[in-house]
């Protein structure tokens, strides 16, 4: 069976090969910063205060196959900022925060398959034209942002779209299109108000590839040093891949069951969770 393909946000290079050593699959280095402070500045999110520079420091230091770098949405500036990039040879390039199939044609066609293409869905009008975003050529992976769709819709929870269907509604379609999807972070095993283990169930029944670890599993680590301080990354990495090969033996009814089970705790705590 696939496994899920595990992602680290980090621009330590020391910090990233190690990783990758301890079973982490991907380093994402994330260069968005335009407009992000205005929507999740308030909030308990990481706005990570990576460069272009970090982007050749990481790229020396991971496997080929296993750099993601997001970049900031379409803007003015976008062309040269994707060249510049594009020269630090990631292997798969992310774009947030896009709203019309404009923005992502012209993304796509810069790129002009010199990395892999990664569309972040996380803009009410991006997930409403859902479909006819992925019928143009050349996406090879998406993503699903819950913390903006949550702040977008005023939801109560971000991973309320695991309760009220909508998630389960755009991963059919990205099935029909043979398209790999991802979504949410993941804390550690045994930890998080809506407890990983949910989530990563959640993952396997849906048949989501890709997942990115929360700030609270590693501790908020920002180098090697830290991260070594913060946790034994490795024996939680292996806790994660065993949870994930039991989920993948469930019967259809006790996946159904986990579903029920998890979309019932959400229900309890947004009910005391005020909006906004």
């Amino acid at each position: 069976m696939k496994k899920i393909n595990l992602m680290l946000i980090a621009n330590d290079p020391a910090l990233a090969a190690y990783a990758l050593q301890c079973g982490v699959d991907r380093i994402f280095v994330d260069l968005e910063f335009l407009g992000k402070q205005a929507r999740q500045g308030h909030l308990d999110t990481v706005i990570s205060r990576h460069s272009i520079d970090d982007v050749t420091k990481v790229r020396a230091a991971v496997n080929p196959g296993a750099l993601l770098v997001r970049t900031n949405p379409m803007h003015v500036g976008s062309h040269d900022e994707i060249e510049t990039i594009l020269c630090a040879k990631p292997d798969y390039l992310m774009l947030p925060m896009f709203r019309t199939k404009e923005e992502v044609n012209k993304f796509i066609a810069q790129v002009r398959g010199r990395a892999r293409v990664v569309l972040l869905f996380e803009t009410p009008e991006s997930v409403e034209n859902f479909s006819s975003i992925l019928d143009q050529p050349g996406i090879d992976e998406i993503y699903f942002g819950l913390n903006d769709l949550q702040i977008a819709y005023g939801l109560k929870h971000m991973f309320a779209p695991l309760a009220n269907g909508s998630l389960e509604n755009w991963t059919q379609i990205a099935h029909q299109r043979g398209i790999k999807f991802g979504f949410g972070g993941l804390s550690r095993i045994g930890s998080g108000s809506l407890p990983a283990e949910y989530i990563l169930g959640e993952h396997v029944r849906l048949g989501s590839e890709c997942v990115i670890l929360s700030r609270s599993f590693h501790g908020n680590s920002k180098n090697y040093s830290e991260l070594i301080q913060n946790i034994d990354l490795k024996q939680e990495i292996q806790k994660i891949r065993k949870a994930e090969t039991d989920f993948q033996k469930r019967s259809l009814a006790e996946g159904l069951k986990d579903h029920n089970r998890m979309k019932s705790i959400l229900r309890e705590q947004m009910s005391v969770i005020p909006n906004g």
